[in-house]
């Protein structure tokens, strides 16, 4: 599927507000409703749009430890890469999860609600595991930005 002019201009809206209606949308590019309706649904149907999502304020519903983990394997091998990437992806303080060249093969984001709930899921979950060979623990101290809107070229 081929995104065009029209769709990247709804698709920037919905970025912004995901709950902005068919109308509001349509007055805003200059199209009937019908053909927002239908762009929209085609876009979400080719997996362009993947789903729709509320972002919390990670402070107001206390979680609010952001920390970046930097894990190497002990060894390279797919039953590792496998076994790891199987068990990190149950654990619901890791929120994002990439396999990176460099240093070490993974980095993770893990938000919590303080140091002494990461200090838990550390010991128990992540150093525990025996494709783990090193762990390495950055701490966010001041969020200077934190968006989910993808630049989208005209």
């Amino acid at each position: 599927m081929e995104v065009d002019k029209t769709d990247l201009k709804i698709l920037k809206l919905l970025q912004e507000n995901a709950q902005l209606t068919f109308k509001e949308i349509s007055q805003q590019i200059n199209l009937s409703i019908t053909p927002i309706h239908d762009r929209i649904k085609r876009m979400e149907k080719e997996g362009v749009i993947e789903k729709y999502v509320t972002i919390l304020n990670k402070k107001k519903v206390g979680t609010s430890l952001v920390v970046y983990c930097n894990i190497t394997l002990d060894k390279q091998t797919r039953h590792n890469f496998t076994e790891f990437e199987e068990r990190v992806t149950q654990f619901p303080e890791v929120v994002e999860c990439h396999i990176v060249s460099g240093g070490f093969d993974y980095l993770l984001k893990v938000i919590t609600k303080d140091m002494e709930s990461y200090n838990q899921f550390h010991q128990q979950k992540l150093s525990v595991m025996s494709t783990v060979a090193h762990i390495h623990s950055f701490f966010v101290m001041s969020e200077i930005k934190s968006t989910t809107v993808l630049h989208l070229e005209d």
